[in-house]
């Protein structure tokens, strides 16, 4: 694993930061943003890339993990997969290897080094991932993986440049929006939620990442509600 992916995960390597107390504040509010439909499939996604999407839900699933849920991470992001690095695991076989029925889904899920915390990667990057996303396997996958597992959650492309996080946002629980404050407009935010919610997307909160809380520290802060408009 690349040093700087590894320094990306810090509810592991410092649990106690104010940054991973940032992310367990994130995790409760989650699992609270619908007491009568639990949020059981989560997928988090944004604008455009560099915006870290990436870091928050590999955070995220460690936080969840922490709590002990069973947990099962999958890098949906078929175009450009990098959520692998940040555990130290192959991405030689993946999602679309089982949805290409090259492969069954249990044999693509990895162990992580964090307890409670399991992984599937891309796999190779095919020819029409919107496709593969939006297919009745993939309904079917989710399906069947949701009784072995307490939380699944998918790292998908930004929602601005391909139309394969819209795809599968329609099928997830909930759907959380990474805002990069400095980088991300306005108008990129405004877009974006009207995509969400043209494929009838749950958006269940937004993060702002970057964020400054004083010149030593940078947090995230977020804010969770169905009915929030950007």
């Amino acid at each position: 694993m690349q040093q700087v992916e590894i320094s990306k995960l810090i509810t592991m390597i410092n649990p106690e930061s104010p940054i991973s107390e940032a992310y367990r504040s994130l995790r409760t509010n989650i699992l609270f943003s619908s007491i009568d439909e639990p949020v059981k499939t989560l997928m988090v996604t944004s604008c455009q890339s560099g915006d870290g999407k990436t870091t928050t839900i590999a955070n995220l699933a460690v936080a969840f993990s922490q709590e002990g849920k069973r947990v099962l991470l999958i890098d949906a992001d078929l175009r450009k997969p990098t959520l692998h690095t940040y555990f130290s695991l192959s991405n030689q076989t993946g999602l679309t290897n089982v949805l290409a029925n090259q492969t069954d889904w249990q044999d693509a899920v990895h162990s992580t080094s964090v307890d409670n915390l399991f992984f599937i990667g891309s796999g190779p990057t095919p020819p029409n991932p919107s496709e593969m996303l939006g297919s009745k396997k993939m309904n079917l996958l989710i399906e069947e993986m949701s009784a072995h597992y307490d939380m699944i959650l998918f790292d998908a492309p930004p929602s601005l440049i391909v139309t394969d996080g819209l795809v599968l946002a329609s099928k997830c629980d909930g759907v959380v929006a990474v805002i990069s404050v400095g980088m991300t407009k306005r108008q990129q935010a405004k877009k974006m939620y009207a995509s969400l919610e043209h494929v009838k997307a749950k958006l269940i909160g937004v993060v702002l990442n970057n964020k400054k809380k004083s010149s030593k520290d940078q947090m995230y802060y977020a804010y969770y509600g169905t009915n929030r408009r950007m």
